[in-house]
């Protein structure tokens, strides 16, 4: 195999799982997924960036590729053939040769390690199950807390020891980290940029909304069924309503306000482009969320807590978000 830099296109498949073992990789632009199979289809076991290498644990074994690699985005690679680094490598002192075998032998063993961890939990039938959303959100809302740097667009985190507390620490795949902080830009908690050579800057960009978050669906989780108060996704669309017309009103000392629901029927396809009717709130009422509404002369009105409704519906739109992202 000729060595040299090998332009790869999204999706384009680097080696596959089973393939002679004859080159290993150096990213030099793009992503790099690391796959295995599984039935018909394939996990990703993780994400590989500018600068990091692939393949050389086979340079000493000869083994058979026992992961594939594709390109998750246009990307190029450096090809190092195993023949021609043979030939240097016979150059090496016996004594330099033994403890670089070695330390490569080691190195399979953790790489094994963290695969069948990686394994076990890509295994689940949900990208984010609710406990794995608390655990991934907790690792960032605690490095923001231990080593964030607080510059004007947020807290900025760093990334290597954020790695290291996802793999090490907490036992979690990057992959899913890196998904879920994907995710988390897009919801604007965060900014996530790509540096080049595989470095990344992280901020986080409402540190203290994530882990006011954490708290609340730990919480949340671990109460006893019987007492947890579940706001379904359907009923999202009333949240956002009764918050939007209730930050309209001004509030009393026990952050009370209350405001029109046939006013709210009326306007809510001109305000916010569908109808929200005056029955909407009823199973939230029912759940001791919102009070009981009342009637005066034809206008129905409603009385809630605004500053419980505006923390209970982006943690809920967080919580529905996450839930319906499909595993890779």
């Amino acid at each position: 195999m000729a060595g040299g830099i090998k332009q790869l296109s999204k999706g384009e498949i680097l080696f596959r799982e089973g393939d002679p073992s004859d080159a290993m990789y150096v990213i030099k632009k793009g992503k790099i997924a690391i796959t295995k199979a599984k039935g018909n289809s394939e996990i990703i076991l993780a994400e590989l960036m500018p600068g990091e290498m692939l393949g050389e644990m086979a340079f000493f074994d000869n083994k058979p590729r026992s992961a594939g690699a594709k390109a998750t985005v246009d990307s190029e690679v450096i090809s190092l053939p195993f023949a021609a680094l043979h030939a240097q490598f016979k150059t090496f002192p016996e004594w330099l040769r033994a403890m670089v075998k070695t330390v490569n032998s080691h190195l399979r063993n953790a790489n094994q390690t963290i695969k069948n961890l990686q394994q076990l939990n890509s295994n689940e039938t949900e990208m984010f199950p609710p406990h794995t959303i608390t655990c991934l959100c907790g690792i960032i809302s605690l490095i923001g807390f231990k080593a964030g740097e607080q510059k004007e667009e947020g807290l900025v985190i760093p990334a290597s020891m954020l790695r290291n507390y996802t793999i090490q620490i907490f036992k979690q795949p990057t992959y899913k980290m890196d998904r879920l902080m994907e995710e988390l830009s897009k919801l604007g908690y965060m900014k996530v940029e790509e540096l080049g050579e595989g470095r990344r800057k992280i901020t986080i960009l409402k540190h203290k909304d994530l882990s006011n978050f954490v708290d609340w669906y730990n919480e949340y989780l671990f109460k006893a069924e019987g007492k947890r108060i579940t706001v379904e996704e359907s009923e999202l669309t009333c949240l956002k309503a009764i918050l939007y017309y209730g930050n309209q009103k001004t509030k009393d000392d026990k952050g009370m306000v209350t405001i029109s629901l046939t006013e709210m029927q009326n306007n809510s396809m001109k305000d916010l482009g569908q109808v929200v009717d005056v029955n909407a709130p009823d199973s939230l009422i029912a759940k001791g969320l919102l009070q009981d509404k009342q009637t005066l002369e034809g206008n129905i009105t409603m009385a809630f807590n605004i500053d419980e409704v505006a923390k209970l519906t982006p943690f809920w739109t967080l919580v529905y978000h996450l839930l319906k992202i499909p595993p890779r």
